[in-house]
Order: structure tokens, then C-alpha cells, then sequence
């Protein structure tokens, strides 16, 4: 990787702007359209292949409904992922797949904060 290639937060912005937009169920056309730019350049900027300037970044977070500090969400203070690597790539993963956002969606609609904490209970005494 070159000194000006994309580094791991720019891998960790993509994500989460995948995630968002898969959230959103909008598509990589959609929000190119929205954004100016070609759903290939989309791409790029949700595997991290290509970094995401500040400029673009506000008008992604302003489409996508979220704040910017949004795509910085769970990296510590040094740029590290506070998660690790492979556990964060495997839980960004299974979020953005169609399993992943039905369990997103759901869960979210649950607003009483004793049965959110009894769901993740069950699910965690089902996965031991």
C-alpha cells in the first residue's frame, strides 16, 4: 500500500456506510444517483478501496440520515477498531447480509429496553 492508499479507517467508514445504506434497503445505484458519483465508485468507497474526502463524507451522512461521527463509530482513539479486524469484518458481515438486517430491523422496533436486554439474553444463552 502506497503512503496516499486507503488505510483501515477507510475500510471501517465503508463499512459502515454499507451497513447504513443496507439499513436503508437503498441500493448502490440509488445512492450514487443521490451522491452524483457511478455505483462502481460506490462500491469502491464500501470495500475501502477508494478513501471518502470530508466534502463527500457530509453529503453521504446528510443522504444516509446519520451524522458524520457516525462512520467513525467503534474505532478507539488511535484509529483502531475497537472490535479487532476479523471479529468486526465478520459482524459487519453478517449485519449487512439479509439475516443480519431482519434481526437489525426487528430488534430495533423492540423499544421497551428490559425486553431488548432479555432478547440478547436469550440469544446469547441459545448461541453457548
Amino acid at each position: 500500500m502506497s503512503a496516499r492508499g486507503p488505510t483501515s479507517i477507510d475500510q471501517h467508514v465503508g463499512a459502515r456506510l454499507r451497513l447504513r445504506r443496507s439499513l436503508l434497503e437503498m441500493s448502490q445505484s440509488e445512492l450514487g444517483e443521490k451522491l452524483g458519483v457511478t455505483f462502481q465508485q460506490v462500491q469502491k468507497y464500501e470495500r475501502g478501496a477508494n478513501r471518502i474526502g470530508a466534502s463527500r463524507l457530509f453529503q453521504v451522512a446528510k443522504v444516509l440520515g446519520v451524522p458524520v461521527s457516525y462512520f467513525f463509530e467503534g474505532l478507539d482513539e488511535t484509529g483502531a477498531n475497537e472490535l479487532g479486524g476479523d471479529e468486526s469484518d465478520t459482524l459487519y458481515d453478517f449485519i449487512a447480509s439479509p439475516d443480519g438486517l431482519a434481526l437489525a430491523s426487528a430488534f430495533s422496533g423492540i423499544s421497551d429496553q428490559t425486553v431488548r436486554r432479555r432478547v440478547i439474553d436469550l440469544l446469547r444463552s441459545l448461541s453457548d
